[in-house]
């Protein structure tokens, strides 16, 4: 007797420190698991979190980004950019790059990714020449673009000479400047578009095709009610990064236009940069980013959010 109850103590013994065990390892597992947060935060912490508090703070002074000394101003730099008048047409700018391009890059993007969906010969040649100027620096584009649209010895203009037609400043005018910076944009990144939508098209299962045949739709019926519901994710996503990337658009801008004729093709990143460098002005470069900063926020989560709920389960 006394030994099947020492039997019995030894095996609750036994289940009592396998569970204890078992335990201890989980609780060992996740606070490792836990540490490996640890580098992305500081990361995050060191290069977004900090740089955006200081902007903030900068954004209150009259600091001109050399100096060792400065003084605080409180909202003087805010009232400054709600008044100045150039302010507005940068802003106009700003949404022309940002929603332009969205445009653009979603609508050829899907063209090119509809094409390559299909049983052709070559479309990996294709699909490699239409995504190639997504590995060019965005600068490197912008100085390709304006040897190839400038003026004098422009590759356009040359061509157009020898037809007879007379040479265009193309970069002259400042309206037509701000959709040719949107255009190259948008030749440059559609690449992206056309690959993530080429993933959508992918994914939808072929049977809802052959169902949609048999009832008899026709290609419209079926990229209307198959193809656009189904690839909606997808559209959420490259609208999404089209118009955080457009509304931030700076590269391009300066290697074509650096902002001008006068303030005509400027962007919010542009202005932002001529008033901490040219101006000495880095008070109202942070209220100008952080003003920058809140219009992307606010606009990419709302397109996320509404675009979201348009979503399906396939």
């Amino acid at each position: 007797m006394a030994r099947s109850l020492s039997g019995v103590d030894s095996s609750r013994g036994g289940i009592a420190q396998s569970q204890s065990n078992f335990v201890v390892r989980w609780i060992y597992s996740a606070g490792i698991l836990n540490l490996m947060y640890v580098p992305a935060l500081l990361l995050f912490a060191v290069f977004i979190f900090y740089p955006l508090i200081q902007g903030i703070k900068i954004s209150f002074t009259n600091w001109d980004g050399y100096s060792q000394s400065y003084a605080w101003v409180g909202l003087e730099k805010y009232r400054l950019m709600f008044s100045d008048q150039k302010i507005l047409q940068t802003i106009q700018n700003t949404f022309i790059y940002g929603f332009g391009s969205t445009l653009f890059q979603n609508v050829m993007g899907l063209a090119y990714a509809l094409f390559l969906d299909q049983k052709i010969r070559g479309k990996g040649l294709v699909r490699m020449i239409v995504y190639l100027p997504v590995i060019i620096s965005p600068l490197i584009m912008g100085y390709i673009s304006y040897f190839f649209f400038q003026y004098d010895g422009g590759a356009l203009n040359d061509a157009m000479g020898l037809f007879g037609g007379e040479a265009v400043d193309w970069l002259a005018n400042g309206s037509r400047a701000v959709w040719m910076i949107t255009l190259v944009n948008t030749y440059q990144y559609m690449g992206i578009a056309m690959i993530i939508f080429l993933a959508g098209l992918q994914s939808i299962s072929r049977e809802y095709y052959e169902a949609a045949n048999i009832d008899g739709a026709g290609w419209w019926s079926r990229f209307r009610g198959i193809t656009l519901p189904l690839l909606m994710p997808a559209i959420t996503i490259n609208i999404v990064l089209n118009l955080i990337g457009g509304l931030k658009l700076f590269d391009v801008i300066v290697a074509m236009t650096n902002g001008g004729p006068g303030y005509a093709t400027q962007s919010l990143s542009t202005m932002m940069y001529n008033l901490y460098f040219a101006r000495q002005d880095a008070g109202y470069a942070a209220a100008l980013g952080n003003f920058m900063f809140v219009i992307i926020a606010v606009i990419s989560i709302t397109a996320l959010v509404l675009l979201r709920r348009k979503e399906v389960d396939a």
